[in-house]
C-alpha cells in the first residue's frame, strides 16, 4: 500500500497560483477572472471567491489517500484543487449543463480520479461512502445529517450553515470513536443548497 502524502501548503499555493481561472468560466465574466470575488458562471450559480477556494481547499487538509465528496461541481474550479491533492474525488452537480462543461473541462486539465454524479447532492453519493473529506459549496439551512453519516471516521467536512442572507462556514470533524466536533471558522455567502437541506427544505419547516 503507497504511503499517504500530507498536502503541504507551499505545494497548494503553488498549484492554485498555476490554475488559470478563466478557464473555468466560459461568459463575459471571464474579463474578471483575476479579481478576487466570486463571479456569475450561469443558471444562478457562482464561482467561488478564489481565496476562499484556496482556504476552504486548506481546511479541510485532503491526502493523497483521501477520497473526497464534493457537493457542487459547479464550474469545476475547486475540484480540480481537490483533485490535485486527492486519491479520488466524488463530485455532484444538479445542473446538468454544469456538469457537463465541468467535466469536459477537468479531463482537459488531464485528471482521472475525478468520478461525477449530476443530480440532487443533499443527500450525498451513499453508494461510495464512507468519504475521508466532504466538501460542500452550497449553502445549508441545517447540517445534513446524511452527510454526516457518509463522514469516515477520522474525517473533515467542510460546509457553509446558515439563512440566505449569511452562513457560519463551518469545519466538521469525526473522531476515530465517531463522535462530531463543529468548528466556526468566518462567514460567508453562498447559493442555495437545494433539497431537503436548504433553506426550504422539508428539514428546516
Amino acid at each position: 500500500m503507497k504511503e499517504r502524502v500530507k498536502m503541504d501548503y507551499d505545494e497548494l499555493v503553488a498549484f492554485y497560483n498555476r490554475l488559470d481561472r478563466s478557464y473555468f468560466i466560459d461568459n463575459d465574466m471571464k474579463l474578471f477572472a483575476a479579481i478576487d470575488s466570486p463571479l456569475p458562471i450561469g443558471f444562478g450559480q457562482t464561482i467561488s471567491q478564489p481565496s476562499l477556494v484556496l482556504e476552504m481547499t486548506r481546511l479541510l487538509n485532503p491526502d493523497t489517500g483521501c477520497k473526497v465528496l464534493e457537493i457542487g461541481t459547479g464550474s469545476g474550479y475547486q475540484t480540480a484543487l481537490l483533485a490535485q491533492f486527492s486519491r479520488a474525488v466524488y463530485t455532484i452537480e444538479r445542473i446538468s449543463e454544469l456538469a457537463e462543461k465541468a467535466k469536459e473541462r477537468l479531463a482537459g486539465l488531464g485528471f482521472s480520479n475525478i468520478f461525477f454524479k449530476t443530480g440532487d447532492g443533499s443527500e450525498g453519493w451513499p453508494e461510495n461512502a464512507p468519504y475521508d473529506r466532504i466538501m460542500v459549496t452550497a449553502a445549508a439551512g441545517s447540517v445534513p445529517t446524511d452527510l454526516l453519516d457518509q463522514l469516515a471516521h477520522g474525517g473533515r467536512m467542510i460546509i457553509p450553515i446558515g439563512p440566505e442572507s449569511l452562513q457560519d462556514l463551518q469545519l466538521i470533524s469525526k473522531d476515530d470513536a465517531g463522535e462530531i466536533r463543529i468548528e466556526s471558522v468566518g462567514m460567508v455567502r453562498f447559493v442555495e443548497m437545494k433539497g431537503k437541506y436548504g433553506w426550504s427544505g422539508s428539514e428546516n419547516r
